[in-house]
């Protein structure tokens, strides 16, 4: 039998993704697949870095935290204009505390945008990012 929690439990654990990660971290966007894990070291090449607001995440509710704030920046494509973004890691300092793919929205990747070809100087905007907590 699948294990069942709360939604009190599962927002909980949602809240606990910022108070873990801590104030203004930065999510940095990459070129191919990610890393095995958090821990293994970054791969790629940086395309763009994001701080994001200090209170980068709404409250959880309902089995799912969002983002808050605007999570804005500027592309610095050091590969060359048009390159694909591949992966994304949001980051304390150095440590890694979440990755996972990006693709165009409908793609199916953890993180959606509506354009993975990064120009240096080019604006990049997250309109929507959302954590999803396990089922009743």
């Amino acid at each position: 039998m699948a294990r069942k929690f709360s939604d009190a439990v599962v927002n909980a654990m949602g809240n606990a993704y910022e108070t873990t990660i801590g104030a203004s971290p930065t999510l940095e966007f990459r070129t191919g697949a990610p890393p095995a894990t958090c821990a293994t070291a970054d791969s790629g090449t940086l395309l763009a870095t994001l701080t994001l607001p200090a209170d980068f995440m709404g409250a959880s509710s309902g089995r799912v935290v969002a983002k808050a704030g605007t999570w804005t920046g500027v592309g610095a494509a050091a590969a060359g204009a048009g390159t694909a973004i591949g992966h994304f890691r949001v980051k304390q300092g150095a440590t890694c505390h979440d990755q996972g793919t990006v693709t165009v929205t409908g793609g199916g990747g953890d993180m959606l945008l509506d354009n993975v070809s990064i120009a240096n100087g080019q604006a990049i905007t997250i309109s929507t990012f959302t954590l999803t907590g396990p089922a009743a």
